[in-house]
């Protein structure tokens, strides 16, 4: 490939700063990249700062989500609320915590919301979401103030941190992204406990007005050093153009090469890949929030102890977190869709072995179905996340895995309270039965995958130049 075009400029960051100079190559599909421009001209510091910041923030709302499923019972007894009602609360929550993505990724690329700000508005927005789950008995206001204040604030932090990887880490994001994403999950793992044994009618408000405080501290400290880079922004370490550098980023692009161009939304919709990558998420994410909403009750229903149901779930968390970081290096060296694909399949044949767990009352093959529940039901979120950029670029990617994402809001209604109607009518073994099986179909459509405007392997033909689009 060749360079077509060079320019110097010079951008004052900082007042006294002095002024730096990039460059703006395009490669022979059309791509522009900004070179020239070290992390610590734009930040200040190191973009390393970048992943361990964003990754405190995701273990801080974590609580949301992983640990809810181990208060409901001192929920339902202290508000007097069914188990209808603690269900549909968590779905409202995660309805808008997905929901909220995709326009907050727009307004964040349209200059509308800086980065720092939608983690300032979160933290506030976590806090009432936690104080109404503690002072609130009536369930509507209880969705009000949890499942929609709540699912928006957290919502915000979740989308900033994931799509701030990405910008910072164009050249390697998988690890990167798994890393940060498995913050969401195993950050949890205290609470999980906390509710399990220090979680009664009697200390309710106490406890989750601390916990809503802490959220509320933890994100809005990490949020005063958010930043995002410059759009096209390219690390100087390796090449844009031929991909020739050293270390492991080389060998990560072989295998996920970047995109041939920045796609808008729509451009990334009428390629078809966007949509088939929300379906194969929907349907996975489903499953994955099904085994959170229910397990520590199918395991008290089939007469496991409530250390082991606690255990099954810290399990979850801690593998689903773990798993996420694992899996997003392994694809920076196999391939992101390949090992998406295992990641789906691995979390779809783990349901029937909860069924067989279950049938056999074996607590350890339990806890074992539960570690590869927790491994799959999380690993495929750092893999949409990482594949949209590789994909469809940087540039418009808080967007672009906004839309991606959003297939959450779907999965939240039939994983959590559709999820307890199908539980009520065929009980938890049919119930797991479904899971597993759409699970798998998920997995047969993530194999239609392939990156927009790249030759497929194999089949030869000159790569189609595509028009670049303006910055």
């Amino acid at each position: 490939m060749t360079l077509n075009r060079s320019t110097e400029n010079g951008v004052p960051e900082r007042s006294g700063a002095t002024p730096r100079t990039y460059r703006e190559v395009t490669d022979a599909r059309g791509r522009v990249y900004r070179i020239g421009e070290t992390d610590r001209d734009i930040l200040g510091h190191s973009r390393r700062l970048m992943v361990y910041l964003p990754w405190v923030a995701m273990m801080a709302i974590s609580v949301f989500e992983y640990a809810y499923g181990s208060a409901e019972d001192t929920l339902s007894h202290a508000h007097g609320w069914t188990q209808s009602n603690t269900f549909w609360i968590l779905s409202v929550w995660i309805f808008f915590q997905a929901g909220v993505s995709f326009p907050a990724g727009w307004m964040r690329e349209k200059g509308i919301l800086t980065a720092r700000r939608a983690m300032f508005v979160g933290s506030g927005m976590c806090l009432i979401g936690f104080l109404a789950l503690s002072h609130v008995s009536e369930v509507l206001l209880a969705i009000i103030g949890f499942g929609v204040v709540g699912g928006i604030g957290s919502g915000l932090i979740y989308s900033t941190c994931v799509n701030m990887v990405g910008k910072w880490f164009p050249e390697r994001k998988g690890g990167k992204t798994g890393f940060v994403n498995g913050g969401f999950a195993y950050g949890s793992l205290p609470f999980i406990f906390i509710f399990n044994y220090a979680f009664d009618t009697g200390n309710y408000h106490r406890v989750l007005d601390l916990i809503g405080v802490y959220v509320m501290v933890v994100v809005f400290a990490c949020a005063f050093f958010f930043k995002d880079p410059p759009k096209n922004w390219w690390p100087g370490h390796i090449d844009p153009l031929t991909h020739g550098g050293t270390g492991k980023s080389a060998a990560s692009l072989s295998k996920n090469p970047p995109a041939v161009r920045q796609y808008t939304p729509m451009e990334a919709i009428r390629t078809g890949m966007l949509p088939l990558m929300w379906i194969a998420l929907v349907i996975t994410a489903g499953v994955s929030i099904f085994g959170i909403s229910f397990q520590v009750d199918y395991a008290k229903e089939i007469g496991f102890g409530p250390l082991v149901a606690a255990s099954s779930m810290g399990v979850m968390a801690v593998i689903n977190g773990v798993g996420r970081g694992v899996v997003g290096w392994a694809s920076d060296a196999w391939g992101r869709k390949p090992t998406l694909v295992m990641v789906i399949l691995v979390l779809g044949l783990a349901q029937f072995g909860v069924i067989w767990a279950g049938d056999v009352k074996s607590e350890a093959l339990f806890l074992f179905f539960a570690f590869l529940s927790g491994f799959g039901g999380g690993a495929f979120y750092p893999l949409f996340a990482a594949l949209t950029p590789d994909y469809f670029g940087e540039n418009y990617n808080a967007s672009n895995y906004g839309l991606v994402y959003s297939g959450k809001l779907i999965s939240g209604l039939f994983g959590g309270g559709l999820g307890s109607m199908v539980v009520g009518a065929w009980g938890y073994d049919g119930a797991y039965a479904l899971a597993g099986g759409t699970s798998l179909i998920a997995a047969l459509i993530t194999l239609l995958l392939r990156q927009p405007g790249r030759p497929t392997p194999g089949r030869g033909g000159a790569p189609v130049a595509q028009p670049r689009t303006a910055s």
